[in-house]
C-alpha cells in the first residue's frame, strides 16, 4: 500500500497508485460516469463508495486528463442515506458520533460531484430533506435517478 498516494486533486482522501498502463487514456476523454451506493459507512468512517469517487478523480487527473472532463454523480440509497444527513441527525442515528463522509462530501462537491438521494429510502429512514447536508439532491428514487443521468449521458460504474 506503499505505493498509494493521494492528489492531486484530493489531498486527504483517495489514494491512488501510478500504472504503466497499456491503453492510454487521452487527455480529450470525457467522462460521465454515476457510481451506486447502498452500504452504509461504518459510523464516523468515509463511505467507500465517495472515496471510489475521489480515487477514479485523483488517478484519471494524475495520469493527464483534465479535471473538467470528469463528470461524477453518486445515487445512494438503503442504508448508505445515512451518511448524506447532517450532524445532528447522524449523531442521534449513530450514538453521537460524527459523520466521517461529511467533510469529504463537502470537498467532492467543491470538484462538482454530485450527489442524489434516493426519496424511497429516505422516507423509509425518515430522513427529511432539512436532514441532509447542504448540497445533496432529492429525488423521487434511485431508480428514477439512474434513468435521468442516464439521459444526461452518464454510464453506471460498476465498482
Amino acid at each position: 500500500m506503499e505505493n498509494f498516494k493521494t492528489g492531486p486533486v484530493f489531498e486527504d482522501f483517495g489514494p491512488t497508485a501510478q500504472v504503466q498502463t497499456d491503453v492510454a487514456v487521452s487527455a480529450e476523454t470525457k467522462f460521465n460516469i454515476a457510481f451506486d451506493v447502498a452500504t452504509k459507512a461504518d459510523a464516523g468512517k468515509l463511505n467507500r463508495t465517495f472515496e471510489s469517487a475521489a480515487r477514479f478523480i485523483n488517478m484519471h487527473v494524475a495520469a493527464g486528463m483534465p479535471e473538467e472532463n470528469i463528470k461524477i454523480a453518486i445515487v445512494i440509497h438503503g442504508g448508505a442515506s445515512h451518511d448524506l444527513t447532517n450532524s445532528k441527525f447522524y449523531a442521534a442515528q449513530n450514538d453521537g458520533t460524527e459523520n466521517g463522509s461529511a467533510v469529504a462530501i463537502a470537498e467532492l462537491q467543491k470538484h462538482g460531484v454530485e450527489f442524489h438521494l434516493c426519496g424511497q429510502s429516505a422516507a423509509a429512514h425518515g430522513i427529511t430533506n432539512q436532514d441532509l447536508l447542504p448540497g445533496v439532491k432529492m429525488q423521487l428514487s434511485a431508480m428514477t435517478a439512474h434513468a435521468i443521468l442516464q439521459q444526461r449521458g452518464y454510464t453506471l460504474n460498476p465498482f
